[in-house]
């Protein structure tokens, strides 16, 4: 393919016509990445998280208190609420395309079809529970339905949650189990965990070995997943957060309904040991978007504040390259966990685990706001962003030379 340096107008993520980034979203991406390095973060410090069983190793009240408060708070909402963006945002392409002449079709395309590959190197290298191939692929049905109207897309939206739930619940009902070998779930679990305290090989085939068992879970993941690409869509049509003064009233109800019966099915979901009990999986999948939009409405409203100017100023550079920070967690957890690095897998407590993770985040801040104080886009955004375009677009900030 042809490439030109020349780049063309900024794209406006903003209200129409201002040419400016909405802050607020860039601040909410940046939560998301954390709330999302959290729970994925279990993943690279234990074999046994994959197989739905504890690390018998960590087995005190200190050890279950942790993995049971990420699995009430932040566990099926981390990942929705990066869903919901991803929607929203899916409005902002649209209209920025629109107000450029572009043919959007195409160019989203060739997008998805960049994150895909991205997704694929991501989950056979970094990460076996990578979202990024599962959006690539859902992105092309919400790509078909983006003249949808605002209440069409929040009804089936409300329609695909209400039914994943309820064909989850009746597998629960007709007491289908996901863990059914106990003993061998936990062998399984060891083997896992030596794998990652291994070489580069190792890891690999362990990450390889896994993909199979990813399918099933993204049965239940990709359409919630694609549920809150509608609610996004929806958001993103009704210009939810470049109007937080005007929706004052919308983000109190999404807190006064989500607050409760969200974290009502959060206890019992993360009573029955998350992901690995359908009953609490049925729960979770009914409640968690509620909570997930209960955390985003407080949010915005914190973001308005004083003190939440100067929390939004700090975080939104990392949601400003959101991609990259995604992919770098993979690849420090890597690095700090498997035997690539300090081959810390298995060896490290819940609440050392959780603080690891607070460490890496603060050091994607950091590293986050030296890189967009120089460049306009992160680094795998601006590959993507050429892959794109078919064309290198220019990386420096406007007041660089």
């Amino acid at each position: 393919m042809k490439f030109s340096i020349k780049d063309p107008p900024a794209v406006n993520e903003g209200s129409p016509g201002t040419g400016s980034r909405i802050a607020d979203v860039d601040a909410l991406r940046a939560v998301a990445l954390l709330l999302i390095l959290i729970v994925n973060i279990a993943f690279f410090s234990s074999g046994y998280s994959f197989h739905l069983v504890p690390d018998p190793a960590y087995d005190s009240w200190g050890d279950q208190a942790v993995r049971w408060l990420v699995e009430l708070l932040f566990a099926m909402k981390a990942y929705l609420l990066f869903s919901f963006l991803f929607g929203y945002s899916f409005t902002l392409q649209l209209d920025s395309a629109a107000r450029r002449g572009v043919d959007f079709a195409p160019r989203f395309r060739r997008r998805l079809a960049g994150l895909f590959v991205l997704g694929i190197l991501h989950a056979v290298l970094l990460f076996q529970g990578d979202i990024l191939a599962t959006y690539a692929l859902l992105g092309l049905v919400l790509l078909g339905m983006r003249r949808v109207t605002v209440g069409t897309a929040v009804r089936a939206a409300v329609l695909l949650t209400g039914g994943i739930g309820f064909v989850v619940a009746l597998a629960a009902v007709g007491g289908a189990q996901l863990v059914t070998d106990p003993a061998a779930a936990l062998a399984a679990g060891q083997r896992s965990t030596e794998a990652l305290q291994g070489g580069i090989g190792s890891v690999i085939a362990e990450h390889v070995r896994q993909l199979p068992a990813m399918v099933g879970t993204l049965l239940v993941q990709g359409p919630l997943a694609f549920s809150a690409f509608l609610f996004g869509y929806a958001a993103g049509r009704r210009r939810l957060l470049t109007d937080v003064a005007g929706n004052r009233q919308l983000l109190r109800r999404l807190q006064q309904l989500g607050y409760p019966i969200g974290l009502a099915g959060a206890v019992i979901f993360a009573a029955g040991g998350g992901t690995a009990n359908l009953t609490g999986l049925a729960a979770g999948v009914l409640t968690a978007p509620l909570l997930a939009a209960a955390y985003a409405a407080t949010l915005l409203q914190f973001f308005q504040t004083t003190r939440g100017r100067r929390v939004v100023a700090v975080v939104a550079p990392a949601g400003r390259m959101s991609l990259s920070n995604y992919l770098g967690q993979s690849l420090l957890c890597v690095l700090v966990f498997t035997g690539v690095g300090l081959g810390l897998a298995g060896t490290a407590a819940p609440a050392v685990v959780l603080l690891i993770a607070v460490a890496i985040y603060g050091a994607q801040l950091a590293a986050s706001a030296a890189w967009m104080a120089r460049f306009r886009y992160g680094p795998v955004e601006w590959l993507l962003r050429a892959w794109t375009e078919q064309r290198w677009p220019s990386i420096r900030a406007a007041n660089r030379v």
